[in-house]
């Protein structure tokens, strides 16, 4: 079954299951080059998690929980500034009937939950874990829109689990297409550097 999942804009729409890219504008501060996977979006503000910025550590190394050795051996991602002690993860399968994020992936947060999973003998079980989240408050998200400081993508699950984060920015650039795009995957982090 495919899904189509329609661009959603600033005009009144919500932006759960799309991808929030740095248009460029964001040098300097936390977000630059960021990819981030929008979770969940309302008349209340948004969450979501910045997909390629790894922490360096395994979730063994930062997390003090029995957890299955296969998921403290995974790596730690830093899903945002806000509340980085707060453990969020995406989770995939081959049919996820409750997915609350978009087909067959879903956000948790509780640990016994995770367990679970971790525990599981699903050969196409895929997880991603985060320490941390970005949010935004009512009406903040579509004023950074407004402002140009955020690009949309579609998001997928290929490019949340499969693709090596360090390439994720550059990559969904490239995908989206547009000459603007395609220089701005191409132009160097440090711009003194150009």
């Amino acid at each position: 079954m495919v899904q189509i999942i329609h661009n959603m804009s600033v005009n009144g729409k919500f932006l759960k299951g799309q991808f929030l890219l740095d248009s460029g504008q964001l040098g300097g501060s936390f977000f630059q080059r960021t990819v981030i996977l929008i979770c969940q979006h309302d008349a209340e503000g948004a969450f979501g998690l910045v997909l390629n910025r790894s922490l360096g550590k395994t979730v063994g190394e930062m997390i003090v929980a029995d957890l299955p050795s296969a998921l403290k051996e995974s790596p730690l991602y830093l899903g945002g500034p806000v509340q980085p002690t707060a453990l969020s993860f995406l989770h995939s399968d081959h049919f996820l009937p409750d997915a609350n994020v978009f087909p067959n992936l879903n956000l948790g947060h509780s640990l016994d939950e995770l367990v679970d999973i971790g525990e599981s003998f699903s050969p196409d079980k895929k997880v991603k874990m985060f320490a941390g989240y970005a949010g935004w408050s009512p009406g903040q998200l579509e004023s950074e829109l407004k402002r140009k400081s955020w690009l949309t993508f579609p998001a997928s699950l290929q490019l949340v689990f499969d693709t090596p984060p360090e390439e994720l920015w550059r990559k969904i650039l490239t995908v989206k297409g547009g000459w603007k795009n395609k220089l701005l995957s191409q132009m160097p982090e440090d711009l003194s550097q150009n």
